[in-house]
Order: C-alpha cells, then sequence, then structure tokens
C-alpha cells in the first residue's frame, strides 16, 4: 500500500512538473504564444457568435409562424386563373357565409372558422383621421389568428347578429387616432359610421408580406357587409386546422367541399384560391437552418486554421529545443515524458484560445444582439462543444509534433547546434 500511494504521489509531481515547464517554455516566446492563441479564440468566438445570431434568426422566422395563426387555413375568393384571367377577391361573389358554415360543420379537421370582407377605409376620431384597412369577422377570428386583447373586450355573435356598430382596433390605429389617451368606449367615424371602440389590441407586426397587421379596424361582418362595402359575400373564410399536419389536408377537404357546393364541372377552374402562407415561412425556416450550418461550418475553418498554427509553432519549438530534448533523455527522461511534455504545451494554447474565445463569443453575442435588435440566444451547448473542441484540437494537431520530440535519438539531439 506504501509504495502504491508513493508511487501515486511521485507521478503526480512529475505531473505537476511537466505543467510547469509547459507554461514556463510558452511564456519564453509571449508573442508567438499570443498569436498562436488568437487563432483558436478567434475560431470558438466565430462559432459561438454565429450559432447564436443562427438561432435568434431561426426564432423571428418561427414567430412570424406563429403569427399567421392557429394551424391557419386561408380560403381567398377569386381562382388563379378563370378563362385565362386572374380573378381577385374583391372580383367573385361565389364565396357565401352559407359556404362557411358547411366548411366548419361538415369537416372534421377543421375546428373554427371565421367569414372575413375587408377593404380600405378612412376612419376619423376628433380632429384626427387616418386612412386604413378594416375586416369584418365573427369572434371565431381572433382565436384563429392568435390576437390579444390589450384593453376592453371583443364584440359577441350577438353584436353579430344584430349587425352592431363597434369595432376592435390595432395598435397603429390606437396610436394615430387616439396617442395616449384610452379608446374604449370612444366612437369613430368609419367612413359614415358611427362606431364604438370595444377593444384594442396587442402589437403583432409585420405580416410575412411585410404589411403591418396592427394598421387595422375590425367590426363583425355582418355591420362590414350591410353599412361599409354593401355586399352579401365574403371575400375570405379564415379556418383553424384541429392540428399542424391537418393543415393540408383541411385545405384539400374545403377544396373539395366548395367546388361540389359551387357546381363546378371538373374540366372548370376554381372560383376560389387555398392560400398556404406558411410554406413560405417553412421555407424561410429551413433557409436558415441550412444558412445557420453553412455560416458554423465556415467558421470552423477557423479552428482548424488555428490548429494548423498550434502545429506549426509546436514543430519550431521542437527545433529550437533539440539540445534541450538530447539533454533530458540523457539524464533519463523516458519518451513519454518528453511527448507528454510537448503535448502539454499544444493543449494549454487551445485551452487558453478556447478561454478567451468562450469570452470573446458571450460578448460578441451580446453586442451583436443589441446591433441587430434582436433577441439572441446563447447556446450552452455551442459554448461546451466549442470548449471541446479547442482542446480537441490541440490533442490532434498536437501529437504529430510532440511525437517528433519523443522520438529524437538522444545522441544527435545533444550534438544539435
Amino acid at each position: 500500500m506504501w509504495v502504491t500511494a508513493s508511487g501515486t504521489s511521485l507521478d503526480a509531481m512529475n505531473h505537476v512538473a511537466l505543467l510547469g515547464s509547459s507554461v514556463w517554455a510558452l511564456l519564453r516566446n509571449k508573442l508567438r504564444s499570443l498569436l498562436t492563441v488568437l487563432g483558436i479564440t478567434i475560431g470558438i468566438a466565430a462559432v459561438i457568435c454565429v450559432v447564436a445570431i443562427g438561432k435568434a434568426g431561426q426564432a423571428r422566422v418561427e414567430a412570424q409562424l406563429n403569427n399567421l395563426g392557429d394551424n391557419f387555413v386561408w380560403i381567398e375568393a377569386g381562382g388563379r386563373a378563370v378563362n385565362g384571367v386572374r380573378t381577385g377577391t374583391h372580383g367573385t361573389k361565389s364565396l357565401t357565409m352559407a359556404d362557411a358554415i358547411a366548411i366548419r360543420s361538415q369537416i372534421p379537421l377543421i375546428k373554427a372558422a371565421s367569414p372575413n370582407v375587408d377593404g380600405s377605409i378612412q376612419i376619423v376620431y376628433g380632429n384626427q383621421n387616418w386612412y386604413t384597412g378594416y375586416r369584418g369577422v365573427t369572434p371565431e377570428f381572433f382565436d384563429i389568428k392568435r390576437w390579444t386583447v390589450d384593453e376592453g373586450a371583443v364584440f359577441s355573435s350577438d353584436d353579430v347578429d344584430r349587425a352592431a356598430d363597434v369595432c376592435v382596433i390595432g395598435r397603429t390605429v390606437r396610436d394615430q387616432l387616439f396617442g395616449a389617451e384610452s379608446p374604449i368606449g370612444k366612437v369613430i367615424r368609419v367612413r359614415d359610421l358611427p362606431c364604438q371602440v370595444v377593444a384594442t389590441l396587442r402589437p403583432k407586426g409585420l405580416s410575412v408580406s411585410g404589411q403591418d397587421q396592427d394598421d387595422t379596424v375590425i367590426l363583425p361582418y355582418t355591420t362590414a357587409q350591410k353599412k361599409i362595402s354593401g355586399i352579401s359575400w365574403l371575400d375570405d373564410i379564415l379556418c383553424s386546422a384541429i392540428s399542424p399536419t391537418a393543415v393540408k389536408p383541411a385545405g384539400q377537404q374545403a377544396a373539395a367541399l366548395l367546388r361540389d357546393r359551387h357546381h363546378l364541372r371538373p374540366d372548370e377552374e376554381d372560383d376560389f384560391n387555398i392560400r398556404n402562407p406558411e410554406d413560405i415561412i417553412q421555407a424561410q425556416l429551413e433557409a436558415s437552418h441550412t444558412l445557420a450550418i453553412l455560416l458554423v461550418a465556415i467558421a470552423s475553418i477557423s479552428l482548424v486554421v488555428g490548429g494548423i498554427g498550434i502545429m506549426n509553432v509546436m514543430l519550431v519549438s521542437v527545433t529550437e529545443r533539440t539540445r534541450e530534448i538530447g539533454v533530458r533523455v540523457a539524464v533519463g527522461a523516458t519518451e513519454e515524458a518528453i511527448q507528454l511534455q510537448f503535448l502539454g504545451e499544444s493543449v494549454m494554447l487551445s485551452l487558453v484560445g478556447g478561454a478567451a474565445g468562450v469570452v470573446l463569443g458571450v460578448v460578441g453575442t451580446g453586442v451583436g444582439g443589441r446591433t441587430l435588435g434582436w433577441q439572441m440566444q446563447l447556446s450552452v451547448e455551442a459554448v461546451v462543444l466549442a470548449a471541446l473542441f479547442s482542446v480537441a484540437v490541440g490533442v490532434f494537431f498536437g501529437y504529430y509534433p510532440a511525437r517528433k520530440a519523443a522520438r529524437l535519438d538522444p545522441i544527435e539531439a545533444l550534438r544539435y547546434e
């Protein structure tokens, strides 16, 4: 037991001595060591920053996808090409409230549906006026589009049935007409119609197409039809599927149902259009993910370059210290001890570079987030992997110089000038 303990103690002392020798060897060439460390530092920092930016970009795209609505199925009046001419939303009268009711009741994959009548309009409050967009919908619309009430309460189904003169406004409209004043209970003029503001909505920002979603006035669809647009048909039917995977099948079933209800022959084009804005965002998400992987790969190249720098410095160090190696071998140093010393120097360089890179990466992520105005997401996994990778670089690129030092002929090494 005593021999084992003594042997373990001696091994520990030898390792500490080797570590001290490695540190001293690196400090003798401070500038060279600093420049070598710099390559690893930049590589680690680049990987951490790139991963953080990639995650932030993906989060922004996912937020846009979430803003689209709750498993959003958008049925728009007007076909893509009817008789060779694309008909617009406001040019087709075939989409009706009866269609919306049929879709909601006959398609199990659809859990909610709201009619939609929209257009642009001038609104006035006091001496303020604003040109905005309006929507006529049912209360289900707010759940379908994931609108959250900021103040007040949205109109009810009873308001829809009696075509009540009430409205809900977005943040942009509120700011333009009321400023800091509370709009709840106030009456605004929507074209010539006095409407009481019953609720305001929390801001959602820009849509996929770049339009301000908060620049809107929302009314019961019956009010919009009878008192503003003077029509009896719908511009859209907005639906919510039961799950994300049900969005496409629900759209296909809705299309089949509408073709049957509109008595369209097999050779006739649809007089409606199933819109899939989520496809655009999914494509953006995939592109963002691919770009993030590409950027990480590019950033990783700097780690390889830093590793090559370590190998180059260690080879120079072996050449410069050939005589020292010969002396050490002559007084009893083993190949393992020589190899461990130079490998320790290599790993020391990569560890210092890795630690500095992590600090620089964290700082760079914070600065980048403030500069871009993004909510940066620092990846703990990226930090840990970058640190481990820096050690691996030190071992991988330091092994050959260390092996070369350990295998030097002691007689030739002692003769080296």
